[in-house]
């Protein structure tokens, strides 16, 4: 976190609070990011999005209240506040304070998307998933990394985009997560149901690419046991790696995983060792998969 970024978001929560009629004192920063989280009094949650965004969070919005009439366990917005104001050119939503939580489990994952997937299709425009999003901005951000990796980063998007367009059949297309892993799931402390949280890539898709987020912490990074992923297919009932197109979507995964760490340690020196493990892994410098990445915070 720098002074910077807190104060710019300050100052852009205070303009968007008064537009709805909120009082921002008190309010405390909970992650400042890419999409910045405060707190404030009374139990609501502020979300400052990047700037641009304004339809994508308009529609994230309705999608949270879609979803939770649907039944489906998620962040709810909050009453009241129908569309995202706008500060400095970001808008901001205001959600329900979650209650005190830990991230879910495997198994909460598995439910919540088996729920998530067998919705109907919303009567409104909800985009289709675009699993490239942003990597290229990413890449150009990365300047800790040579140019020549650059360029490799570059050919390896265009390779995997080449080889998304003729994936082979599989699971009929639905209403998808797009970030589906156990941090975007909220398990309160008290008990009750787990809740699906960050709806920003919520559309239209393959249903593969939420399962795929679990599958390569398997096949990819070693960080769950074949006991866990085995009781994630079987709640909800499929195994992604019987699939053919698995190691196309297990390849986008991995870029998306590369590239987020090297956007990241252009501004905070303790990614760069991560950033330049996890190329090389894809480079194969670094023996076969699973390769140990860590997560940084």
């Amino acid at each position: 976190m720098t002074a910077g970024s807190h104060d710019e978001t300050l100052a852009v929560l205070t303009t968007a609070c008064a537009a709805v009629g909120l009082d921002p004192s008190g309010a405390k920063p909970i992650r400042l990011a890419e999409n910045a989280l405060w707190r404030l009094p009374g139990g609501i949650v502020a979300r400052i999005t990047r700037a641009g965004q304004h339809q994508p969070t308009e529609r994230e919005l309705r999608l949270a209240r879609w979803l939770s009439a649907q039944g489906l366990p998620v962040v709810r917005p909050l009453p009241g506040i129908e569309a995202p104001a706008t500060a400095a050119g970001r808008p901001v939503t205001f959600w329900e304070e979650l209650p005190p939580h830990t991230n879910g489990t495997i198994p909460d994952l598995a439910t919540l998307i088996r729920q998530l997937h067998s919705l109907p299709r919303p009567d409104f425009p909800v985009g289709r998933l675009d699993p490239f999003v942003r990597i290229r901005d990413r890449i150009d951000a990365a300047v800790t990394l040579s140019d020549t990796d650059r360029d490799w980063l570059r050919d390896r998007l265009a390779d995997i985009q080449s080889a998304w367009a003729s994936l082979p059949e599989g699971l009929p297309e639905c209403l998808v997560h797009g970030d589906a892993w156990t941090g975007n799931v909220a398990c309160p402390l008290a008990g009750g149901p787990a809740l699906l949280m960050d709806l920003e890539r919520c559309s239209v898709g393959r249903p593969e690419w939420d399962l795929v987020s679990t599958a390569v912490k398997l096949t990819t990074t070693g960080t769950i046991s074949k006991t866990e992923y085995e009781r994630f297919c079987t709640i909800y009932g499929h195994d992604v790696l019987n699939w053919p197109g698995y190691d196309t979507m297990r390849a986008a995964r991995e870029l998306r995983m590369t590239t987020y760490a090297a956007q990241h340690a252009a501004t905070n020196p303790a990614w760069r060792p991560e950033a330049q493990h996890r190329l090389a892994c894809l480079q194969g410098h670094n023996g076969p998969r699973p390769w140990k990445w860590m997560g940084i915070v």
